[in-house]
């Protein structure tokens, strides 16, 4: 497996994981404008046979950025594929001085919270009723990069 910058030609796959994973998922044609936008930086996980495994984003405003739609296919879910992919894209954003990363999370998705944690991630609180179908809070969590640690 390797992890890599999104392409457009990833697209199609990306979709089908995500109509699959999230019940208000994302259009092709947002992922392509956010792939577009200078603040944003996405990549994939991708298997050997050239198969999208999983995917996440981050956006960046100053020295913060919000990591997005951490995904993996429901098969190939709890194998450390997003840590991986998370791990990855906050070395990269470090690169561009970022410093904060901020992210939340479904409050009954103990295994991504764990993975989070590991990651160095702390609950720092709850966005009320964040996630329709079904409706359920968000934990916000938030990880600091202090200077020495890259």
């Amino acid at each position: 497996m390797i992890i890599r910058k999104m392409e457009l030609r990833d697209l199609p796959q990306v979709v089908m994981i995500e109509e699959s994973l999230f019940s208000d998922p994302w259009t092709e044609n947002a992922f392509r404008d956010t792939l577009d936008q200078k603040e944003a930086d996405f990549v994939v996980t991708v298997s050997e046979q050239e198969e999208i495994i999983g995917y996440c984003g981050a956006y960046r405003a100053l020295d913060e950025a919000e990591i997005v739609n951490v995904a993996i296919r429901k098969k190939d879910q709890n194998q450390g594929v997003g840590a991986g992919m998370v791990r990855t894209l906050i070395e990269e954003e470090k690169k561009k001085g970022v410093h904060f990363f901020i992210l939340e999370v479904r409050e009954s998705n103990l295994s991504a919270q764990h993975c989070y944690e590991k990651l160095g991630f702390k609950s720092i609180g709850i966005r009320k009723n964040f996630y329709d179908c079904p409706r359920e809070n968000a934990l916000i969590m938030q990880m600091e990069s202090i200077a020495g640690d890259e």
